[in-house]
């Protein structure tokens, strides 16, 4: 694929596509250009709020209840992880173990550990583990298989 980029200095940034065929490729630079416009819904104590996916360091289940954890805030959600999973697919998410989901992008650092899991540290300091089960495939994630 061939790339064109250009500065301007007035007007409306503007992104354009063009493609012949519709394939993965094209496929992922279309959710890319749609992922600032994708919104989830949490309760921040009795008040709904309208949150971007990419504020969230992580979402967790916890006794049958959803909450995606900011830098500052604790949000409930009203999805399942699986749902979340679904809505999140195509954005930098990854189902670390099976209560939790994390933004790889909120990765600080990253620390293997025994028994093949992985020690991530998110940007807020905060430490989440990823499980064996699912380290293997974060591995493929991270060097882009």
């Amino acid at each position: 694929m061939k790339y064109t980029i250009n500065q301007i200095t007035q007007g409306e940034d503007e992104l354009i596509l063009n493609y012949r065929e519709l394939n993965e490729e094209v496929e992922q630079v279309l959710a890319f250009m749609g992922r600032e416009n994708r919104r989830l819904l949490g309760w921040r104590d009795n008040e709904q709020v309208v949150l971007a996916p990419k504020e969230f360091l992580y979402m967790e289940s916890v006794e049958g209840k959803t909450f995606g954890y900011t830098t500052q805030e604790v949000f409930r959600l009203n999805y399942t992880l699986q749902q979340l999973e679904v809505l999140l697919q195509r954005e930098c998410f990854y189902r670390c173990s099976k209560a939790m989901i994390m933004n790889i992008n909120k990765v600080a650092a990253l620390r293997s550990l025994s028994s093949n899991r992985i020690d991530a540290t998110m940007i807020n300091g905060e430490h989440i583990m990823i499980s064996r089960t699912y380290a293997s495939d974060f591995r493929k994630r991270l060097r882009g298989e």
